[in-house]
Order: structure tokens, then C-alpha cells, then sequence
């Protein structure tokens, strides 16, 4: 088992989380840094507009859908769709492999990253403004 850390700077969401899905159901741990940081592409007021559609569509107050506001939580979720059945089996050992982070904690300061994104010339909107607007 080998642990994969990503800088998630500048990353895609979606190939960020497919990349990420994969590598844990081959049996890698994953650790995804400045999740705040990745982006989605596509016109900014249609994108903020959708997440908050998402988030207030909740059922009753006890059995959700719940839709997490949390930069880190939002990456984590994306990661989780991307998975064959993460309540059973292997989508579930696969999902506990995945460690989502906001900026970079002590214990990796200084270890080696791959850089999942560059910079953009598409219109796009951060995850972490994203989480702020919703």
C-alpha cells in the first residue's frame, strides 16, 4: 500500500476525483491537500447557482439527503460518487483510504506532492468559494 499525496491546486474536480477513485480502489492510500483550491470549470453564477440547488434540496431533518458545506467535504463527496457502492464491499474500503484536507497540515509540510492542476484559462470557480456562497 502506498500513500499518493495530491496538491489539489488548480485541479479539475471531476479528473481530481476520478484519478483519486481509482488509485484507492487499486488499494493506495489517498491524501488530497488544499482542497479548497480545486476548481470547477464552467460559467461561475451557473455553478454557485447549482450547488445551492443541491444543498437545499433536503428532506426531513432527521434523514436528509444532508450536503455538506465544507470545501473538504465537498471534494470527498465528488470522490464518493466515483465509487461502486461505498456502503459495501470494496467501494467502502476504498472510501476509507481518502483523506481530504483544507491547506497543508504539519505532517505533510515538506513531503513530495503531485501537482494534479494548472492554470486555467476557462472560466471556473474555486471549491472553496463555493462552499463560502452556499
Amino acid at each position: 500500500m502506498q500513500t499518493i499525496i495530491i496538491d489539489a491546486t488548480n485541479a479539475t474536480l471531476g479528473r481530481l476525483a476520478s484519478y483519486a477513485a481509482k488509485q484507492s480502489l487499486l488499494g493506495n492510500k489517498i491524501v488530497i491537500l488544499n482542497s479548497e483550491k480545486a476548481i470547477v470549470t464552467g460559467k461561475k453564477g451557473y455553478t454557485i447557482q447549482s450547488y445551492h440547488k443541491r444543498s437545499a434540496r433536503g428532506g426531513s431533518s432527521q434523514r436528509g439527503p444532508f450536503f455538506q458545506r465544507n470545501s473538504e467535504k465537498i471534494v470527498k463527496r465528488t470522490i464518493r460518487g466515483m465509487l461502486p457502492d461505498y456502503r459495501s464491499g470494496k467501494g467502502k474500503e476504498a472510501f476509507k483510504r481518502i483523506m481530504c484536507y483544507r491547506g497543508v497540515p504539519e505532517e505533510y509540510k515538506g513531503k513530495k506532492l503531485i501537482k494534479a492542476g494548472k492554470e486555467k484559462t476557462t472560466s471556473y470557480v474555486s471549491v472553496g468559494e463555493i462552499s463560502s456562497k452556499i
